[in-house]
């Protein structure tokens, strides 16, 4: 025979053998007085999907007992997001592990994890007693917006429309290159209409520093030409390394830095000055930015870069957003998606005034 439950404001109190045959035994519900438990509506749910509970007194001795369907409906509307909630617990239940609520009063409760996490995940062999939690999930249904800026270390449980269940880890990445080059202090450019043209380019700002593209051909006589886009050549001018001889349009006098910066909102927008911001902070540390636009991205990256010729496959995707973007859910699975189609991490870049944040999203397997 197995026990019922009874529902006491948002948790069902188990008594009986409960402490040993839930908790102890397998991490459900949080210890009461003697040998009774109390289970969040979630663990309740599963109790009674898995024939574990006969069933939830509502209202006490006069209320009707509810079993596993009446008792989901009834926690569905009482409790927001429910039924999301209890797919991904469910799940992750399925697959061995131990996990809890995370609400104060609760196994897990106090675990150090951000107020947006639903639930904690145990490290295996670990319990609520041990609190190793080696998860801390965050549940997201496939139409709900996700504030980029607070889910670092988290882990992201998607919910599709079809109850689908598609797990990401975001952490923060480490990106450190070793590209070891200075470029020279003396390039002297063209300002175009959307990129910047040295006519005489040293050889090693491209073949080592990976600056730009040569401008080239099968029967082409001229060399040392090299296209810079403009966030390149901003990042030169206000490094002291490019001047202008000339520009096409309005620049006036400005200086080298401030008249390709003015073009680059011009045709870009505030948009110019985040990716700028977060070029900039790449080369400061060793790496190698290039377009993403093939990728659908901002930039893609290089490490290690010695020479074009032995060029390594580039390791990152780099997305450029505000401080206060929201992914769509949709958006964040095919950015992972398609970087993980083409062995590279996934970066985001929350670029504002007051810095660059990174994120890092890949998919995983619990």
């Amino acid at each position: 025979m197995q026990p019922t439950g009874e529902l006491r404001g948002d948790a069902v109190h188990v008594g009986g053998d409960a402490r040993q045959r839930f908790y102890d035994s397998r991490g459900y519900g949080r210890p009461l007085s003697g040998n009774e438990i109390a289970l969040s509506r979630v663990e309740a749910a599963h109790l009674l999907f898995r024939g574990d509970l006969s069933g939830v007194a509502i209202d006490g001795d006069d209320g009707p007992t509810l079993g596993f369907e009446r008792f989901f409906v009834d926690s569905a509307a009482a409790t927001d997001r429910f039924a999301v909630r209890y797919l991904v617990y469910a799940d992750l239940r399925d697959r061995g592990f131990y996990l809890s609520p995370t609400r104060d009063g609760w196994p897990g409760g106090d675990a150090d994890v951000g107020d947006a996490v639903d639930l904690v995940v145990y490290e295996r062999g670990s319990t609520p007693d041990t609190g190793d939690v080696l998860y801390p999930v965050r549940i997201v249904g496939e139409r709900e917006s996700l504030p980029a800026a607070d889910v670092a270390g988290q882990t992201l449980a998607v919910v599709d429309e079809e109850s689908d269940i598609t797990y990401f880890a975001a952490t923060t990445p480490d990106i450190e290159g070793s590209t070891a080059y200075d470029p020279p202090s003396e390039l002297t450019g063209v300002l175009l209409d959307d990129r910047v043209m040295v006519w005489n380019a040293p050889e090693a700002l491209y073949v080592r520093g990976f600056y730009g593209q040569p401008l080239t051909g099968r029967a082409a006589d001229i060399e040392g030409a090299l296209q810079l886009s403009l966030v390149e050549a901003a990042s030169l001018a206000a490094r002291g390394s490019l001047s202008l001889s000339r520009s096409i349009g309005d620049a006036g006098s400005d200086p080298a830095a401030d008249a390709i910066r003015a073009r680059g909102r011009a045709v870009e927008g505030d948009r110019f000055d985040r990716r700028l911001s977060v070029y900039e902070r790449l080369r400061d540390r060793a790496a190698v930015p290039k377009t993403g636009f093939k990728f659908g991205a901002d930039f893609r990256t290089y490490l290690d870069v010695e020479t074009v010729e032995e060029l390594p496959h580039s390791e990152h995707l780099v997305r450029v957003v505000d401080p206060d973007h929201a992914f769509a859910p949709r958006e964040l699975s095919l950015d992972v998606r398609l970087a993980g189609g083409v062995r590279k991490e996934m970066v985001f870049a929350m670029a504002g005034t007051d810095g660059v944040d990174w994120l890092s999203v890949g998919r995983l397997t619990p």
